[in-house]
């Protein structure tokens, strides 16, 4: 069956709280939407500070292994990293403790510096070789394919946007997304696929059949008035 991840876009450290207690018991895992402002516009948590503001305190202490993501012992999480060069920022992401994050192939300013880290050869795996962290790969509909066809063997699976204006939820449905899903499917056959973006009960059906076997909603999940029974319907639709 389909994975249904909701995405959770956090003002802030306490957004994030609230947001994360409300899927607890619906979903075994939530994406959280990470923005700078400066590769999207929008800014959350934790970028979304007053000018001048300390960096958030959470954040810094779970970069140290000192804190823990909210509920991290009831769900994982995946986060989707929509910030500007992430080749420099890696190593400040991987101590959270989440099972998955997502680069955007548009945001990488160094190709080379970002193939180049460890964690690519056994960063991402234990003492006994299981994968601890899978690494995930997004890519616009008006990015070509070509860019991040060459790195398929590299990575565990593609997130594909499913609208134009990433960075914000509510967004109209793409549907070119839908031929750039199945030409991924052609070209790898069992690399997951995930869909982020104009995600609803009207384009599930349509995302699934053509080769999406995940997909992260954010407001068709949260503005629901049971978000069980939102997340059960786009599973079954």
């Amino acid at each position: 069956m389909i994975e249904i991840i909701p995405a959770i876009m956090p003002e802030n450290y306490s957004d994030l709280l609230e947001k994360a207690e409300r899927v607890l018991g619906f979903a075994p895992i939530a994406q959280i939407d990470i923005m700078d402002g400066i590769f999207v516009k929008s800014k959350s948590w934790p970028y979304s500070r007053e000018a001048g503001a300390a960096i958030d305190e959470h954040f810094v202490l779970m970069r140290r292994q000192e804190e823990l993501l909210p509920f991290f012992d009831e769900f994982d999480y995946e986060l989707d990293l929509m910030i500007d060069q992430p080749e420099k920022h890696i190593f400040e992401w991987l101590p959270l403790g989440a099972s998955r994050i997502i680069f955007h192939i548009e945001s990488i300013k160094d190709m080379e510096l970002f193939w180049s880290h460890d964690i690519w050869k056994d960063g991402t795996r234990d003492i006994g070789g299981e994968k601890v962290i899978q690494i995930g790969m997004a890519i616009n509909t008006d990015t070509p394919l070509s860019l991040l066809a060459p790195y398929f063997d590299k990575i565990d699976f593609v997130q594909c946007m499913g609208i134009v204006k990433i960075g914000y939820q509510g967004e109209e449905f793409d549907e070119r997304v839908l031929e750039r899903i199945n030409q991924i499917r052609i070209a790898a056959p069992n690399l997951p696929i995930s869909v982020d973006g104009g995600v609803s009960l009207t384009t599930a059906h349509e995302l699934k059949a053509s080769g999406a076997t995940r997909l992260v909603s954010g407001s068709a999940v949260f503005s629901a008035e049971d978000m069980g029974i939102a997340i059960e319907e786009l599973k079954q639709s």
